[in-house]
């Protein structure tokens, strides 16, 4: 059902480092690029995919209040461990991993170098 996911960002070039490195733990790839203000990254262009872009508009990127990425992986074990990369790699805590809830929902929920919310889960 889900495309893809557009973030924004103002600082590109990091933007784009911190996701080469971070989704490579997930074993996906640069699927798509468009001049210097856009990358997807996904299994391949019929996937859903996560894109980083400056704005079209031109304006600043800002973050949606409420608005998350929320990127599945397969074991709780996963989750800490790229929780702990994206860290790592410059983003901040939004939550460390540990179960939510009483459905063997597993989450660590962290903010990109922008500020944008994300989480690894494993259910």
């Amino acid at each position: 059902m889900i495309g893809y996911i557009t973030i924004g960002t103002n600082h590109f070039e990091k933007a784009v480092e911190f996701y080469d490195k971070l989704l490579t733990e997930l074993g996906v790839k640069r699927v798509m690029e468009h001049g210097d203000n856009f990358v997807a990254w996904g299994s391949d262009i019929n996937t859903p995919s996560l894109c980083v872009t400056k704005p079209f508009d031109g304006n600043s990127a800002t973050v949606g209040n409420g608005s998350m990425v929320a990127l599945f992986v397969d074991s709780k074990e996963k989750v800490d461990t790229l929780y702990g990369k994206a860290l790592e790699f410059g983003g901040s805590c939004e939550g460390e991993p540990g179960p939510r809830g009483e459905s063997g929902f597993y989450a660590g929920y962290f903010r990109d170098l922008d500020g944008n919310k994300l989480n690894f889960f494993s259910v």
